[in-house]
């Protein structure tokens, strides 16, 4: 999901010899030393990793399920280890940390599982024209996938191409955020435990040059990133010198509308969740709400009396990136002058304890201008921006406008009527009488448009993302009229013509 400043670690031994420290933000305290990996490094990792791909591509669809399978129980056998590093380096509490695992081990589970179906080759009609000739269609994996992770969700968002592109036939290098590097490490060790033949899984730790140097590398296939969008445009260039094709999933400034018939309960917990859960590090994560008027008054009273009843440091983290505090100050100082209201938190919200951990509190602004920056930037902290609305049009028309369109939320009291207005919105995903169900559901394609990014993870269309699709075309028997072909004559043309003019002309 968003917010990438970009790092991962190798699987084989590095001969780096510069290093950084990971940090848990909770407490300053240092959680493990990685090595800076430079270009030559991660060119090794991407030569390691094409002499991979020709092993496991050769395994097949069978041979790579069976491995993915195995890899899939190792996460479950080390489900806490790894949640204890995703805590660690991040500062969610362990059980969301866990919840990630437990959403990332049914992707690898599912795509393991639908590979062979959605890739495998497949016959298609040739049509009248094309009678004589057989015709199929592949698949195959673009090689190796260079995978550059976030740090908000360091296991849960990298594994939606990870798995994605694995169970696609390809192998990966991968650089988790410098933030989150022993993640990173981590995955790629308990791949290597599974799958000790070959490794599948390259992890290069590093900053910004090493992801370039990851972008620039020949052997690549395909970049996968997730981050900022900035960040996103400057992946896009550096891979447009060598023509590597890219995945691009960014920021979103989610919306979630409330209807008049919507259970409203349930749609102030959801917001209360989708808004200030990962202290609202989430990049589908709700930031602003439309609310029509009949109903405004008491959606916000609940929405008020569940956020009143958190605290940072206990149900949530603090920031991961403690800049990003900033970010939220900001923002809400620009919607309190420019006359929105604050009817839970502030600018006082933005705290340090004595530690130092950046921990914001909940902020829940109402009546913000749609200028605001708090409306049209990506806050990625636990604000919440809720406006009355005359009508659901409305609601959609705001919530289209913005550069951004990744996901959304609908909250109505007709199943009918949350798909209709569902379809009126330019976003890639959305959940109706629910927040965020749509990351949940292997099936389902994430992904955005606009300022939100490009192709899409998860699903059918997931495994897809990792191979260039190969038509063939196989002859069967000439045909009595030689179409292509210089022994083509005048009467062979109007026989053709007159098949055209049968077929087509009516």
């Amino acid at each position: 999901m968003t917010a990438s400043t970009e790092a991962p670690a190798s699987t084989s031994t590095s001969t780096s010899t510069d290093t950084f420290d990971s940090l848990d933000p909770r407490t300053g305290e240092v959680v493990g030393s990685h090595p800076v990996h430079g270009e030559a490094e991660v060119l090794a990792a991407v030569a390691r990793a094409e002499e991979a791909a020709r092993w496991w591509r050769g395994l097949g669809f069978d041979g790579r399920r069976e491995r993915l399978l195995a890899w899939k129980k190792a996460l479950v056998a080390r489900l806490d280890e790894v949640a204890g590093v995703v805590s660690a380096e991040t500062g969610k509490p362990l059980d969301d940390a866990r919840l990630e695992l437990v959403l990332a081990i049914d992707h690898v589970d599912w795509a393991a599982k639908h590979a062979k179906k959605t890739l495998g080759r497949r016959k298609v009609s040739p049509g009248l024209l094309g009678a004589n000739q057989s015709a199929t269609l592949g698949y195959p994996p673009v090689g190796v996938v260079g995978v550059i992770g976030p740090w908000n969700y360091p296991v849960f968002t990298p594994m939606g191409s990870i798995a994605y592109a694995l169970a696609a036939g390809n192998t990966v290098v991968f650089k988790p955020s410098e933030l989150t590097p022993g993640v990173g490490e981590i995955l790629g060790r308990t791949l290597a435990d599974a799958v000790p033949e070959k490794a599948l899984l390259e992890v290069v730790t590093g900053f910004g040059e090493t992801g370039a140097a990851l972008c620039r590398a020949p052997g690549i296939g395909k970049i996968a990133f997730t981050g900022s969008t900035a960040t996103g445009k400057r992946v896009m260039a550096a891979c447009a010198e060598t023509l590597t094709p890219v995945l691009i999933e960014c920021g979103g400034k989610d919306a979630l509308i409330v209807d008049a018939g919507a259970d409203l309960e349930a749609a102030a917990d959801a917001a209360v969740w989708g808004g200030m859960s990962n202290a609202g590090q989430t990049c589908v994560g709700v930031e602003r709400v439309y609310v029509v008027d009949p109903v405004a008054e008491e959606f916000v009273a609940a929405l008020v009396a569940k956020a009143r009843g958190l605290r940072a440091g206990a149900r949530f983290g603090p920031m991961t990136m403690a800049s990003q505090t900033e970010v939220v100050r900001r923002h809400v100082r620009d919607a309190l002058e420019k006359g929105g209201r604050a009817v839970v938190g502030g600018e006082g919200s933005v705290r340090e304890n004595p530690g130092g951990a950046p921990f914001v509190e909940p902020v829940v602004l109402v009546d913000v201008p749609e200028d605001s920056c708090a409306v049209t930037e990506e806050t990625f902290g636990p604000l919440i921006v809720v406006n009355r609305v005359p009508d659901v049009a409305e609601a959609v028309r705001r919530a289209n406008g913005t550069s951004y369109g990744l996901g959304a939320s609908v909250f109505t009291g007709s199943a009918k009527e949350g798909e209709r207005i569902a379809e009126g919105l330019r976003c890639g995903m959305v959940s109706v009488n629910g927040v965020i169900a749509f990351a949940g559901i292997p099936a389902l394609p994430f992904g955005g448009v606009g300022d939100s990014g490009f192709g899409r993870i998860h699903g059918e269309d997931g495994l897809r993302e990792f191979t260039r699709p190969q038509a063939v075309a196989r002859q069967r028997f000439a045909l009595p009229v030689p179409v292509t072909s210089f022994t083509r004559t005048a009467t062979h043309m109007r026989t053709l013509l007159g098949l055209v003019r049968a077929r087509h002309g009516r």
